[in-house]
């Protein structure tokens, strides 16, 4: 991996290559949006990322905090993208936490097997909404 503190590299740059979004787009439209925050502040798309700078990642129901580890501009795989950042202990735990309560969550209300058929909508809407429909 290659380190370029000197000349720097932009965070909307630095997130795509870190695998966070599937396109720099994007990463520029998730930072502009507030949902990436560096060092505790909203940041601009074009701010140059440091070592050792924490990032702030909410990405659907999930929200990340990383340590920036390594500097690239390039998107590597996968394997090589996680080395760039390191995920803090509180952000892991706090994630499983919601995890789990999301899984609780989908147990308490269960899904049907299978859309209901004609009759079974017209019966759910008769008993919705009574018999003047």
């Amino acid at each position: 991996m290659k380190e370029k503190p000197s000349d720097g590299v932009r965070l909307d740059k630095w997130l795509w290559a870190a695998r966070f979004y599937k396109t720099r787009a994007l990463a520029r439209e998730m930072v502009d949006g507030g949902k990436v925050h560096y060092n505790g502040q909203r940041a601009k798309p074009s701010k140059i990322v440091e070592l050792n700078a924490t990032l702030t990642l909410r990405q659907g129901n999930d929200e990340r905090t990383v340590l920036i580890k390594a500097i690239t501009e390039q998107r590597r795989p996968a394997t090589e993208a996680v080395l760039l950042y390191e995920e803090t202990a509180e952000s892991i735990e706090k994630r499983e936490k919601t995890a789990q309560a999301r899984k609780l969550n989908a147990l308490t209300m269960p899904h049907p097997d299978r859309r209901p058929d004609k009759k079974e909508r017209r019966n759910l809407i008769k008993f919705k909404y009574g018999e003047n429909e």
